[in-house]
């Protein structure tokens, strides 16, 4: 978040409905608004002078008020980017004491959801947890439930993002039990925070490839149905879902998988959408589906995005079975197609498919075919054309044999046995026939 962006809620977005004054009250107002804004004005170029002038602005207020607030906001903000870390929770401890009374709740709980957008981006994982731990305690005192649960998400985020699963287990356990009724079971009219619970968890195991678990959530959060959660959180899930079946091989499920998220993050307008719509051409491209992933309403507007183009560009060699096209997309944009893990992880199967498409493509129409003149023709070795005629035959796309001695492939229409098969049922069509015939001349007689 920028500076500004984090400013913005100072200058408006709220009125706290005071009528100004005559005499001493009206007069320390304008003189609290002169310091503050003169402070503001020059923390960018004398960051000290800033300092002392809102310090003197919270010490010169009589009441817990408004620019005192304010003032503390500018403080939190200067001595965290200056890594003055123990002053700026000091400040921001005090800040929270004004919450109660000082400002208006909707107010109070948009200043707290920027500041800890602003500190989430240190490094120093002691400083935030204290940070957290003194805001949860003081949203505790105040019994400020629906902000507790926001801002222990945020954290719960947080500790996803770093990849601290232990802390994010123990906190999740915590939240879970936030939303169970004394009973024990889900409280379904926390259905939307349980679903918010549930996307972190599903992240969790998705991140630790625990496919079990993973399953057994996902389909617990397709059962819910008392929750209204934002699109993004079920984008979250229906992401989760498909690299689940993914890992299982399930390319159709994870097709249509991909394309719910795609399409919930879309109505989100989450980033995320773009990444989705590349995984889910790769799904498609597994599921060796004949249908263009960019034909539909939703993703056709994104077939000329520049992050999109090399995804097109690889399925349009990929339905072309262009084998050589695609080798070409592919090097010259490897870094930017493998940076993505998840890209790299299916991109060999990927391509094991395109050239199995290829190789079968390439011998339907000969009875016998050189495992040199498959190498020459595909770009590849001996030993993988060998390798990817012996599955193609195994999952019975390929009808031929292997001829290991004279390295070559074999290819008949269908097994010899088949063939018995058929020609004894074309032998016996014909005796019905000649019997149907006989009885026909009979009986004219």
């Amino acid at each position: 978040m920028s500076d500004d962006d984090f400013m913005m809620e100072d200058e408006g977005d709220f009125d706290f409905d005071y009528e100004e004054e005559d005499g001493e009250d009206g007069e320390q107002i304008v003189d609290l608004e002169n310091i503050y804004y003169n402070s503001k004005a020059s923390k960018e170029d004398e960051p000290e002078e800033a300092i002392k002038g809102f310090n003197s602005l919270v010490e010169k207020e009589e009441e817990q008020g408004e620019w005192g607030f304010k003032a503390l906001k500018q403080l939190v903000k200067i001595h965290f980017r200056r890594n003055e870390l123990d002053k700026a929770l000091e400040h921001y401890q005090t800040l929270l004491t004004y919450t109660r009374t000082a400002v208006t709740r909707n107010y109070s709980e948009k200043s707290i959801n920027n500041i800890l957008d602003l500190v989430s981006s240190t490094s120093n994982p002691e400083f935030m947890e204290a940070f957290y731990d003194t805001t949860l305690k003081a949203l505790e005192d105040a019994r400020n439930e629906r902000l507790w649960m926001r801002t222990n998400l945020k954290l719960a985020k947080m500790w996803l993002d770093r990849g601290l699963h232990f802390k994010l287990e123990t906190l999740l356990r915590k939240l879970h039990k936030a939303c169970q009724t004394e009973s024990g079971t889900d409280d379904q009219s926390k259905g939307t925070h349980l679903l918010e619970v549930y996307a972190l968890e599903i992240q969790m195991h998705t991140q630790t490839r625990n496919n079990k678990k993973l399953k057994d959530l996902y389909m617990q959060c397709m059962d819910i149905k008392s929750a209204i959660p934002h699109p993004r959180i079920m984008g979250i899930i229906r992401e989760c879902g498909a690299k689940m079946y993914m890992s299982e091989g399930n390319w159709q499920l994870a097709n249509t998988e991909f394309f719910e998220s795609f399409r919930l993050y879309d109505e989100a307008g989450s980033f995320q959408r773009i990444q989705v719509l590349k995984y889910l051409v790769l799904a498609n491209m597994l599921s060796e589906s004949e249908i263009d992933p960019f034909d539909s309403q939703e993703t056709k507007p994104y077939r000329n995005d520049p992050q999109i183009t090399v995804m097109t560009n690889l399925v349009g060699a990929y339905q072309r079975k262009d084998l050589t096209e695609f080798q070409r997309v592919l090097n010259a944009n490897r870094t930017s197609i493998m940076d993505d893990a998840f890209i790299r992880t299916y991109l060999d199967d990927v391509i094991l498919a395109l050239q199995s498409q290829a190789l079968v493509k390439l011998v339907s129409s000969y009875s016998r075919v050189s495992f040199q003149f498959i190498s020459e023709q595909l770009n590849i070795s001996t030993d993988e054309v060998q390798r990817l005629l012996v599955n193609l035959i195994l999952d019975e796309k390929l009808k031929g044999e292997i001829d290991q001695v004279n390295q070559r492939l074999e290819l008949f229409s269908a097994p010899s046995h088949l063939r018995y098969a058929a020609f004894s049922k074309w032998i016996n069509s014909i005796k019905e026939l000649q019997a149907y015939a006989q009885r026909q001349t009979s009986s004219s007689y």
